[in-house]
């Protein structure tokens, strides 16, 4: 078994850990935290939709956002989980890659991994698994 990595992570905390070989313990090598992903989406943001105020036109208009702010709180998550991963790759550290969160999290870290990070990823698992500890974690080797 190569060098693998394990990202396990949510929106609001991440754990990585480097594992020799299968039988070897999981050392942890950065623990990630991201405390506005623990927010309600009120906190996120101050009030209502916003208004340019009808001045022009056919009167008031409001400004819709297509994507919630507890997303992009995800998705700068996200992105900064996969700029430390390329990071990793550009160094010759990341040789394989498993991916372990939450559906709506993985999906936001495939958008953001690079092409070559993505083909280091070996497997990808689809559970929270943020919490538990590196011997739980083995058992979905």
């Amino acid at each position: 078994m190569l060098h693998t990595w394990f990202l396990v992570a949510d929106s609001s905390r991440a754990k990585l850990y480097e594992v020799e070989k299968r039988t070897a313990p999981f050392v942890e090598i950065e623990d990630f935290d991201h405390p506005e992903g623990r927010l309600h989406e009120g906190d996120l943001v101050s009030d209502g939709p916003g208004s340019d105020g009808g001045s022009v036109g056919q009167g008031r208009h409001i400004f819709d956002d297509r994507v919630s702010a507890r997303k992009q709180v995800g998705i700068r998550f996200a992105s900064s989980l996969a700029e430390r991963l390329d990071a990793a790759r550009n160094a010759g550290e990341l040789e394989r890659l498993v991916l372990v969160a939450p559906p709506a999290f993985l999906g936001l870290l495939r958008d953001k991994l690079s092409k070559e990070v993505m083909a280091r990823v070996s497997r990808q698992i689809d559970k929270n698994l943020v919490q538990q500890s590196p011997e739980v974690l083995r058992e979905y080797l």
